[in-house]
């Protein structure tokens, strides 16, 4: 009697299944990788260090992959506006999921997507995708130029990238 009722059972649940789309292999849920709080402490405290090798003190933002900052950092004499500047930088490059270096020259027009309150197209923004997942963006601001604000935020994910690839992303 049990085994044929788990046959029916079985039976039953696989037609559903195949009625709602949704094959027996499928899932009906997606695994996400996130960032961990170490792992964008990490990217922060390595942007810093890059600028101050730079001569420069910035702030930097890690914004996971939804955007919201992870960790934020300001060095000791970067200016207050550095912070927001960051945070949109990193949210912004995340959105976009390119690095905003390469975004200058794309928005042009009045009124376009770029031209939104909390979006900066200003280089020194870069997306934190890692085997074709994004996982976040990093912001740095407070450079004399976005070409060096670029440099420390790419710094800050070299410092994590192979750690994060040999996981098997």
């Amino acid at each position: 009697m049990y085994n044929s009722l788990k046959y029916v059972t079985s039976i039953f649940f696989l037609s559903a299944l195949s009625v709602s789309g949704v094959s027996a292999d499928e899932t009906m849920t997606l695994s996400i990788k996130r960032l961990k709080m170490e792992t964008a402490l990490r990217i922060a405290q390595a942007a810093i260090k890059q600028c101050r090798k730079e001569g420069v003190q910035i702030a930097v933002t890690v914004v996971d992959r939804s955007g919201h900052p992870q960790v934020i950092l300001r060095d000791v004499l970067a200016m207050d506006i550095t912070l927001e500047i960051s945070k949109q930088k990193a949210h912004t490059a995340m959105a976009f999921n390119t690095p905003l270096s390469e975004l200058e020259n794309r928005f042009t027009q009045p009124f376009q997507v770029a031209k939104l309150d909390g979006l900066i197209v200003s280089a020194g923004g870069i997306p934190i995708n890692i085997g074709g997942s994004i996982l976040g963006g990093i912001g740095v601001s407070g450079a004399p130029s976005g070409k060096t604000d670029e440099k420390c935020a790419k710094a800050g994910l070299d410092a994590v990238r192979d750690d994060i690839e040999m996981e098997g992303m």
